[in-house]
């Protein structure tokens, strides 16, 4: 499966729950997550999205440490089967 279907099934299903998943663009700031998701009740996470068993490069990890450290989970997907755990944990926090 590619990384382009696993990230459609995930905004698809960001928007069953009646959330928004804008993609996440940032010029001049490369490796931030793909995806940010915006559930109701003021929840939010951050998901980068990969074909199936490929690992985020060392600038993506960097940021996600970054983020991390600013109270701010990034969550890595890279199969559809893991859309809704993700976001039941996104719900939940």
């Amino acid at each position: 499966m590619r990384e382009k279907l696993i990230e459609r099934k995930l905004v698809e299903a960001v928007k069953r729950r009646g959330g928004i998943c804008p993609k996440w663009v940032a010029p001049g700031f490369d490796g931030v997550p793909d995806r940010l998701v915006f559930l109701s009740g003021r929840k939010f996470g951050l998901v980068e999205v990969k074909a199936p068993g490929e690992k985020p490069r060392a600038l993506q990890l960097s940021r996600h440490r970054l983020l991390d450290n600013l109270g701010f989970h990034t969550y890595i997907l890279d199969d559809v089967e893991q859309i809704g755990g993700i976001l039941d944990e996104i719900q939940s926090t």
